[in-house]
């Protein structure tokens, strides 16, 4: 579904008349299109449950409350922001996941470019694009962008300085200021990798990933061409962010492979938490976060259908090999590929 109308709904824009809140002391007050005080209980109840922040200045809802927009602001920094209808959201967050099969059956493709470009003699455009490419495999970091780092002083792989690595040897140690505020610290051991992070950092600026042109001059890399060569070397449309979904939805997957049998609905719930904040931890994400934008829902579908658990986990790791893939990848793609089993969760709670 990826039309407002498949979810029941009608599809709305912020250009026709709605509602306007006006703050009226500590509280606001709300207008219909002609001006006139809004004082039905299930409007009022309905703009409640939108939660719209306080801070947000001209404000306007939908008055239609089968809309797919429900709302749109600006935030304290003047920035757009939207409210969806539940409905709305459901079928977008699904959509998010649509394509990871297909993803990870790309996977290997991609991996075996990457392997093949960090070859490369020199620092090409390439080379180091796969460095990225291969950082982000490996690590399940944010790509990052310009405007997000000089916004927020937050960083992601593309906008990392030199100072942000460090290399000893076949090892590289990565430790910067990530989404949040939260400081991110690892460690990787990639011999080849970590030659190519330091003669990036030996090129001159400050820039850590930057590529040496046909012209001989020194150019930064960005998320729009790491988005535009994954692209190019998957033959279809992938972008960084997938690494992070698919990295997340095989964790998970793990996790809940281990977590054991549930006794009732509360205990499912309880693993089902820990698994989640366990990946949560490793992505640098909220558990909601983390949850809803990365673990594939199939996952926990999977869980609670016991497809995860004894037997049928057993010959979920005997999927067929896939040349390229990790053994706990496999399996992951063998689930996705196959679904939950029809059995009916604990009824118990």
């Amino acid at each position: 579904m990826n039309e407002p109308t498949d979810a029941g709904l009608r599809y709305a824009s912020d250009v026709e008349p709605g509602i306007r809140r006006r703050r009226r002391g500590k509280t606001f007050t709300y207008v219909d299109g002609r001006g006139k005080p809004v004082r039905d209980r299930h409007v009022l109840e309905r703009i409640r449950k939108l939660a719209i922040p306080p801070a947000w200045e001209d404000v306007w809802i939908a008055a239609d409350a089968s809309a797919h927009l429900q709302a749109t602001g600006r935030d304290a920094r003047g920035r757009k922001q939207y409210r969806y209808h539940d409905r709305w959201r459901e079928v977008r967050d699904a959509a998010k996941f649509d394509h990871l099969a297909r993803f990870a059956r790309r996977l290997p493709r991609i991996r075996r470019r990457v392997r093949r470009d960090l070859g490369r003699r020199g620092l090409p455009r390439e080379k180091v694009l796969a460095a990225v490419v291969s950082l982000l495999d490996a690590t399940l970091l944010r790509v990052g962008n310009e405007r997000y780092r000089r916004a927020n002083k937050s960083f992601g792989l593309t906008t990392l300085r030199d100072r942000h690595a460090s290399v000893r040897g076949g090892r590289i140690h990565l430790a910067f200021r990530a989404k949040s505020g939260k400081e991110a610290s690892l460690d990787l051991a990639d011999p080849r990798l970590a030659r190519v992070v330091k003669r990036c950092q030996d090129l001159p600026g400050q820039h850590l990933f930057n590529y040496v042109g046909e012209d001989g001059a020194v150019h930064g890399v960005d998320s729009s061409m790491v988005n535009a060569y994954l692209r190019e070397i998957a033959g279809e449309a992938v972008t960084a962010k997938d690494f992070r979904t698919w990295g997340a939805t095989v964790l998970a997957a793990e996790a809940l492979g281990q977590a054991g049998d549930f006794t009732s609905k509360a205990d499912s719930r309880r693993r089902i938490k820990a698994a989640v904040t366990e990946v949560a931890e490793h992505l640098g994400n909220t558990p909601a976060i983390c949850r809803k934008s990365y673990i594939h829902p199939t996952v926990v579908d999977c869980y609670l259908s016991r497809t995860l658990l004894g037997p049928r986990r057993e010959r979920s790791a005997q999927a067929p090999a896939v040349a390229g893939l990790r053994a706990a990848e496999r399996r992951t793609l063998a689930l996705l590929e196959a679904g939950p089993a029809v059995l009916p969760a604990e009824d118990s709670s």
